[in-house]
C-alpha cells in the first residue's frame, strides 16, 4: 500500500512539474494604444507595419534584458522605438491639441525602489520617456511640466527638437475632423453644459498611447508610458499616463502596469495602483485584479485597456474597446503580437 502511495505521489509530482515547465514566463509586455481598431478598416500594409514596429520594440527591450541591463533600460529602449514611429500617439506620431500643438506626457517607475518620474505638456523633447527617467534619477522631484520640464531636459543633455518634428499629416487631418465633429455636436448639444465644460467630446480620438512593462534578470520590474494625449484637447489638459498610480505604476511585490484609454476615468479610479493593491492586500492574481478594475472603468463610461506583468512573469492585457495594439515576449525570446479583440 505504501509503495502504491509513493508511486501515486511521484506521478502527481511529475504532472505538476510538467505543467510548471509548460507555463510561459514573460519578461516584457507592451501596448500601442486601445480604441476603435477594426480589421475591416485596416489595410494589409498598415497592419503589417504595426506588427513590424511592435515586434521591433519588443526585440529592442529584450536585447537589453538579455545583455543583463535593468528593466528600466529595457522599458526606455522599447518605448523609444514606438516614440520614434509615427504610427503611435507618442513622440513623432503625437496627436494635436485644439490649438494645433503637440503636447507630450510620459512616466516611468522602478518596481524595486518605487522611485518614479514623469513629464507633462512638453513640446520640444524628442523622447519624453527619457525625460521622465531623468526626472526620476537626476532630480528630487517626481513630476515636471511644460517649459520647466523642457529646460530641465536640456540641462541634463536630452535631445531637444523643433516642435515641427512632431507634425504628421495623419494627426493634423485627425484634428480637423475632430474640430468639425465637435462643432456639429456643439450645435446639437447646446444645452449640455457638462459636455462643454469637459472640453473633450470625441473621446475616441486618443488611441495610440504606448506603454511597456519589463522584468529583468535580477527579478526587478519597471513600467513606462508615453502619449500625445487626446486629439483636440484644450486648456492644457493632462491625462492619466504621467500620473503615478493612475496610468503608470510598478512594484516588485505585485506588478508593473501601463494603461491606455480615456484618461479621466483612469485618474478617477486610480487604475494602476488599485490593481497593485488588489494583488497586495487581497492576494488576487494579476489577470483577475486587472479585469476587476477595468470593468469598473467600463461601468463608469470609460474605455481603453492596460498591460500588466507580475514578478513571476505572468501577463494580463485586458481591454474593453474593439482592439488594442499589444505584444509580449517570453524569456526564451518568443514574440507574440496582437491587434484585434
Amino acid at each position: 500500500m505504501k509503495l502504491l502511495k509513493l508511486i501515486a505521489l511521484f506521478l502527481l509530482s511529475g504532472i505538476t512539474l510538467k505543467v510548471a515547465a509548460q507555463q510561459k514566463k514573460y519578461v516584457m509586455v507592451i501596448h500601442g494604444g486601445a480604441g476603435t481598431i477594426l480589421k475591416k478598416n485596416m489595410t494589409p500594409e498598415k497592419e503589417a507595419a504595426y506588427i513590424a514596429v511592435l515586434t521591433q520594440a519588443l526585440q529592442a527591450g529584450y536585447t537589453e534584458i538579455k545583455a543583463g541591463k535593468t528593466s528600466l533600460d529595457a522599458v526606455e529602449a522599447t518605448i523609444h522605438v514606438m516614440e520614434n514611429d509615427p504610427h503611435f500617439n507618442a513622440g513623432k506620431g503625437a496627436v494635436f491639441t485644439h490649438d494645433g500643438k503637440n503636447e507630450l506626457d510620459a512616466a516611468i517607475m522602478d518596481g524595486k525602489t518605487l522611485m518614479a518620474g514623469s513629464v507633462a505638456g512638453v513640446t520640444t523633447i524628442k523622447n519624453p520617456i527619457s525625460a521622465a527617467r531623468a526626472v526620476m534619477e537626476k532630480s528630487e522631484h517626481v513630476m515636471m511640466v511644460g517649459a520647466g520640464a523642457e529646460q530641465f531636459a536640456k540641462e541634463v543633455g536630452l535631445e531637444i527638437v523643433d516642435p515641427k518634428y512632431f507634425w504628421t499629416k495623419e494627426r493634423w487631418d485627425g484634428l480637423q475632423k475632430a474640430i468639425k465633429e465637435d462643432s456639429t455636436k456643439a450645435v446639437l448639444d447646446h444645452g449640455n453644459k457638462k459636455s462643454e465644460l469637459l472640453g473633450i467630446k470625441n473621446h475616441d480620438y486618443k488611441f495610440g498611447t504606448v506603454g511597456c512593462v519589463a522584468l529583468d534578470k535580477a527579478g526587478n520590474l519597471a513600467a513606462g508610458t508615453s502619449t500625445g494625449g487626446m486629439t483636440n484637447k484644450k486648456y492644457g489638459r493632462v491625462g492619466d499616463a504621467p500620473v503615478i498610480g493612475a496610468g503608470t505604476y510598478c512594484n516588485n511585490e505585485t506588478a508593473g502596469i501601463s494603461c491606455t484609454g480615456w484618461g479621466e476615468f483612469y485618474i478617477r479610479n486610480v487604475v494602476a495602483k488599485t490593481i497593485s493593491d488588489l494583488m497586495e492586500y487581497k492576494g488576487l492574481p494579476v489577470a483577475e485584479a486587472s479585469k476587476i478594475v477595468l470593468d469598473k472603468v467600463g461601468k463608469m463610461g470609460g474605455d481603453g485597456g492596460l498591460i500588466a506583468l507580475d514578478k513571476k512573469g505572468n501577463v494580463a492585457m485586458p481591454f474593453n474597446t474593439e482592439g488594442m495594439y499589444r505584444g509580449a515576449i517570453t524569456d526564451d525570446g518568443k514574440v507574440e503580437v496582437s491587434i484585434y479583440k
